[in-house]
């Protein structure tokens, strides 16, 4: 309901487009152990995330040398030591001096790793500065991610829905199998006159010879990955097509970054390009903008008094640095003039729930557990770095213009000043995405938002119906503190509603975490397609 509660139009929790990036976080450093993102603690209790400089005192005489050793070195830096070398996947421009443009393909070496989202480097010219770590790939021997057409993490079920979207005939995905080692061609085609096309699945497979090759069919071996496919995309040889048009995530799609530039989170207000408005949320009014004229973005207006903004400023630095593929991706604020601003990636399909009304009936039971999936890995992310949602629903997730689905508004219901919403008897107050923890004791966890997760996919298996329609928030109450539960879905398979039921456990310590229920939407999409 916070920032996005406009049924009607888009949140502003906003981002340009972006398809299934599982690959893009192979190159980011988990924020895990990052004491700032644990949403437990108060603000003024928690520590920087960088160390400070060690200083040495010693106590002596002016003029009279120390007897004692002098100080250590300072560490060194990775250029000290074994020399990381990556290759660009997307283009980045550099926004401020101290960053690195990087083009495509080209080589860099890493000199800093200091920050999970910014790395410094050196391109061939000598030239150095930061460069966003999403965008690049370490530099091996055999490093498929390279290649436009190889996508990591990606399942089958995700690779059939990008294959179809495409709709193009000889389209083609190469990815990791559900089988540990063992690589997959997931290819569309409309051979045998199927009107709608079909997706047809190879498996990379090894010659046991001591001089392993790989083929897909066997006539045809090759030394590796990479020439395989060269060699299909010119010839069938006995597939049920040649491998015509690479439908990867590289090069077609820009990732976002964490903030459009290295540690730079406010932005000047003259930078913004304000266009056309998308609506109002809980605090205040959303519009379609640009950065620089380059950027789209999403631009949140704050009404005064409707937020906590020294906290809420303080706490945006700490979410900038929360970067997902499936997370709605927070560049900055303008706070030097009132009102603030937020700005956000832009999403060009807008609000989840909105989404599913208005395909009711069009949207197969694949692409509604795909939903499901993309929202528990954004969720399972900020598990791993302790951040709670506190207000997860269909309503406060986005969807881009390849159709993918990210979280948004993750944090922001601490910092709404409206009684009506922050307290459970206010008729704001989401109690029917809420569990009774929440409701009766206001404690809120990751436990806590997966009972939410469960009635999310709740709602995307109804395509879009209100969770306990006809209910007043007291009859809700009354209803879940007596064990009841939302019904079965029509879309929703036993072994999907037996996920979702999963979340509604009355102890927290008795429902999944998201990681568990991450690998239980998987293993259901990989059972549905054998």
């Amino acid at each position: 309901m916070i920032l996005s509660t406009y049924h009607t139009f888009q949140s502003v929790f906003c981002c340009c487009c972006c398809t299934v990036q599982k690959r893009a976080v192979t190159t980011q450093v988990s924020l895990e152990d990052n004491a700032d993102l644990m949403d437990e603690y108060p603000l003024s209790e928690r520590q920087s995330s960088y160390p400070s400089s060690n200083i040495y005192r010693v106590n002596r005489t002016v003029g009279v040398p120390s007897r004692r050793k002098p100080p250590p070195p300072p560490p060194a830096d990775e250029e000290d030591g074994e020399e990381v070398r990556v290759i660009a996947l997307y283009e980045f421009c550099a926004q401020e001096p101290t960053d690195l443009s990087v083009r495509r393909y080209e080589e860099y070496i890493i000199l800093q790793k200091h920050d999970p989202h910014w790395w410094k480097a050196r391109d061939k010219d000598g030239n150095e500065g930061f460069i966003p770590s999403n965008y690049v790939t370490e530099k091996k021997s055999i490093n498929l991610e390279a290649f436009e057409w190889y996508c990591k993490n990606i399942t089958r079920n995700k690779a059939e829905q990008l294959l179809r979207q495409e709709g193009k005939e000889g389209a083609f995905i190469v990815r990791d199998s559900s089988q540990q080692g063992i690589y997959t061609v997931s290819v569309f085609t409309r051979a045998g006159g199927d009107q709608n096309g079909s997706v047809r699945h190879y498996h990379i497979k090894q010659t046991q010879a001591s001089q392993r090759q790989y083929y897909v069919a066997e006539k045809h071996l090759f030394d590796t990955i990479h020439e395989l496919i060269e060699y299909h995309e010119h010839n069938a040889a006995g597939l049920i097509t040649r491998f015509r048009y690479p439908v990867g995530l590289m090069g077609r799609c820009i990732p976002a970054t964490a903030g459009f530039s290295y540690e730079k989170w406010e932005i000047n207000t003259s930078e913004l390009t304000f266009m056309k408005e998308l609506g109002s949320g809980q605090f205040g009014m959303v519009r379609l903008g640009k950065w620089r004229a380059t950027h789209k973005v999403a631009i949140k207006t704050v009404f005064e008094g409707s937020m906590s903004e020294e906290d809420f400023i303080e706490e945006a630095k700490v979410m900038m640095r929360l970067s997902h593929p499936n997370l709605v991706q927070l560049y900055g604020v303008c706070t030097q003039q009132k009102p603030i601003c937020i700005v956000t990636e832009f999403m060009e399909n807008g609000c989840l729930l909105n989404y599913l009304r208005q395909r009711q009936g069009r949207v197969s039971k694949d692409v509604l557990l795909g939903i499901c999936e993309d929202v528990c890995e954004g969720m399972a992310y900020l598990e791993r770095n302790h951040f709670i949602h506190r207000d997860l629903a269909a309503r406060n997730c986005l969807v881009s213009d390849k159709n993918v689905v990210k979280v948004s508004d993750f944090g922001m219901a601490r910092y709404v000043l409206d009684d009506e919403y922050t307290s459970s008897t206010g008729s704001k107050f989401p109690v029917k995405w809420s569990p009774p923890e929440v409701f009766h004791f206001s404690k809120f966890s990751s436990k806590s938002d997966v009972w939410s997760f469960g009635v999310m996919m709740w709602e995307v298996f109804t395509e879009g119906r209100m969770p306990f329609e006809n209910k007043s928030n007291a009859e809700v109450v009354d209803e879940i503190s007596r064990g009841e539960r939302l019904y079965r879905p029509s879309h929703a398979s036993p072994v999907v509603f037996q996920i979702m039921y999963s979340c509604w456990h009355e102890k927290p310590d008795g429902r999944p975490s998201f990681h568990e229920l991450l690998d239980s939407i998987n293993e259901v999409a990989v059972n549905d397609h054998t």
